[in-house]
């Protein structure tokens, strides 16, 4: 099984209500894809890098679980419009 199967098949494993997940492969490496189910919101798609020593490890199913939890949570934060921390005036 490819590093790019391998991810495939954990990411196969997990089904969201609001998110997608897949994998790529990208300049000789393996990337976990986050996008929306509703694409027409027009949000940006999240790409992570999953390294291969990672890939290889025998506790790969639980290390992927850990970095989709986190990589989900940076997705969805990196969604916000306006915080406390906005430097422009809210309309």
């Amino acid at each position: 099984m490819t590093p790019l199967e391998k991810v495939l098949a954990e990411t196969a494993r997990y089904e969201h209500a609001l998110l997608d997940f897949s994998a790529r492969e990208h300049n000789g490496s393996v990337e976990l894809v986050i996008e929306l189910k509703n694409r027409g919101l027009g949000l940006h798609t999240y790409y992570a890098p999953v390294h291969a020593r990672d890939i290889e490890h025998s506790q790969f199913p639980w290390t992927f679980q850990r970095y989709l939890y986190d990589c989900m949570h940076d997705y969805l934060v990196e969604m916000f419009i306006h915080t406390p921390q906005s430097r422009d005036p809210r309309p």
